[in-house]
């Protein structure tokens, strides 16, 4: 079977591999599709970018096999895979942050999600990390789960009401997830911040109030007009660039909140001014990825259509051309979501 591996800084490997052995609690899946995420472009190009970083956390397959102890799935059941599962019994899962359970982070797909077939640990099994998927759902639209489940964890972050208004900085695949949410959620204005003009231009395609360069000079005076002179209720910043944070602040309204949602790279750096945050009493919230609760929520919107998916793919590439697939989706050019098929 064919495995994507990180073999140096910016280079991916496509390599031949010996088929995992399954374990009696375990499944053995064939990936159909698999979406590239921000945190993989990060691992393949980024500064901290090794080899032993594992690519692909957002696969959908097919089951191929089944271990010896395993009842609820057969050979066939079309499904998704989360990659970490928490154990929602520590300290941090009974106040709400799986995402911090030490367990979350020892979950893993073998060899990863990114591999032609791959195995899911039995704790994942067992512990919910495992959704059958409707025949109305294809593959590409499963990828998305996790991704969106992900912007579902972020919105049971802070409060809201109909007719609020939010900004979201970065509208790229999760950010126009984000978008999709704010008008399911009957936002009354929703603006979009970019540099990237197809990206501005994908989003004008859903009626939002208006997009704007991140780069225009008079972006500030152009949210306070539209909201009263207030500034939006949200600010959500769906992008790793921190001059985001930065323009969030200054366009979210006195009491309003910012979440962090886009992945910063490490070590980055930002100087704030904490007496605006203060006095504006500014709410600052981040969310970091997403609990198996948060995907059976994301697949419950995309199968009932509340949100749709699948209009964000617009590129998909075979296993064999990962690296022509991520090349593309850290150029950002003229492409949403993109997604790796076998």
């Amino acid at each position: 079977m064919k495995t994507a591996y990180v073999k140096e800084p910016s280079k991916i490997s496509v390599e031949e591999t010996e088929k995992p052995v399954l374990g009696s609690g375990e499944i053995l899946v064939q990936m159909r599709a698999c979406g590239i995420c921000g945190s993989d472009i990060e691992k393949v190009f980024g500064q901290y970018g090794k080899p032993s970083m594992r690519l692909g956390h957002e696969p959908a397959g097919i089951i191929l096999d089944v271990g010896s102890n395993v009842n609820d799935f057969k050979k066939d059941d079309r499904v998704f895979t989360h990659h970490h599962v928490p154990c929602y019994s520590c300290h941090h899962c009974k106040h709400g942050n799986e995402t911090m359970c030490k367990k979350y982070y020892e979950t893993n797909l073998s060899p990863c999600g990114l591999s032609e077939e791959y195995v899911v640990p039995e704790w994942n099994v067992s512990h919910g990390g495992v959704l059958k998927l409707p025949d109305s759902l294809t593959f590409e639209e499963a990828a998305m789960i996790e991704p969106l489940g992900c912007c579902v964890r972020a919105w049971s972050k802070f409060r809201y009401q109909e007719g609020d208004s939010v900004a979201i900085f970065g509208v790229g695949p999760t950010g126009m997830m984000h978008v999709m949410l704010a008008q399911s959620k009957k936002f009354s204005k929703i603006f979009c911040f970019d540099v990237n003009d197809f990206r501005l231009d994908f989003a004008k395609k859903f009626k939002v109030s208006e997009t704007i360069n991140s780069a225009d000079n008079n972006k500030v005076e152009k949210i306070l007009e539209q909201t009263e002179g207030r500034g939006v209720d949200i600010a959500i910043v769906a992008t790793s660039n921190l001059k985001a944070l930065e323009d969030s602040i200054k366009m979210v309204r006195k009491g309003g909140t910012i979440m962090m949602f886009g992945v910063p790279s490490r070590g980055a750096n930002i100087d704030l001014d904490v007496s605006e945050i203060y006095s504006k009493e500014i709410t600052l919230v981040t969310s970091y990825a997403a609990s198996d609760n948060d995907t059976k929520e994301a697949l419950r919107l995309i199968e009932s259509k509340e949100i749709d998916v699948k209009q964000l793919v617009t590129h998909t590439y075979p296993i064999l051309d990962s690296q022509k697939a991520f090349d593309h989706a850290r150029s950002g050019e003229n492409a949403m979501k993109i997604i790796i098929t076998t």
